[in-house]
């Protein structure tokens, strides 16, 4: 694991979010996109070296919604940046780790992401995320998100 790539904190309305994080970080989200797959509109602010995601629920059966349920808003899930996500999952496997995806799959940011159980990890929602490289069929810097 390289670094912690970012917090992701879940809201219920992004747009009243974002707002306090514009105001709280002095800057604005430099980018904002929805997961279908994850049923979640997200927003992305950086600060400094860090890097805060807000997630909101599109609807009322996404993971997402069920935490805001059951817990409220607050951190849902610290994200961990690493080199070789295939690699990583194999290791934290054989470590004994409780894996929510065993193969990555498509996440906010231009990620590749898979999920370690919060059972596994003290109740912390672990996210391993690596970088996309440019799609071979586009012209480098358009990667698909």
């Amino acid at each position: 694991m390289k670094k912690i790539e970012h917090i992701g904190i879940a809201v219920k309305d992004l747009a009243a979010a974002n707002a306090t994080y514009k105001a709280l970080l002095k800057t604005e989200a430099y980018k904002t996109e929805t997961v279908e797959s994850e049923g979640v509109s997200t927003s992305f602010f950086k600060t400094g070296e860090s890097k805060i995601e807000l997630l909101a629920a599109t609807n009322a059966d996404s993971p997402v919604a069920k935490f805001i349920e059951k817990r409220g808003e607050g951190i849902h899930h610290i994200a961990f940046a690493v080199d070789d996500i295939e690699t990583e999952i194999s290791r934290l496997e054989e470590e004994g780790f409780q894996l929510l995806n065993k193969t990555p799959k498509p996440g906010a940011d231009n990620k590749l992401v898979a999920f370690l159980h919060p059972k596994s990890v003290h109740g912390v929602l672990v996210e391993l995320c690596q970088e996309k490289g440019p799609s071979p069929t586009l012209p480098e810097g358009e990667g698909v998100n």
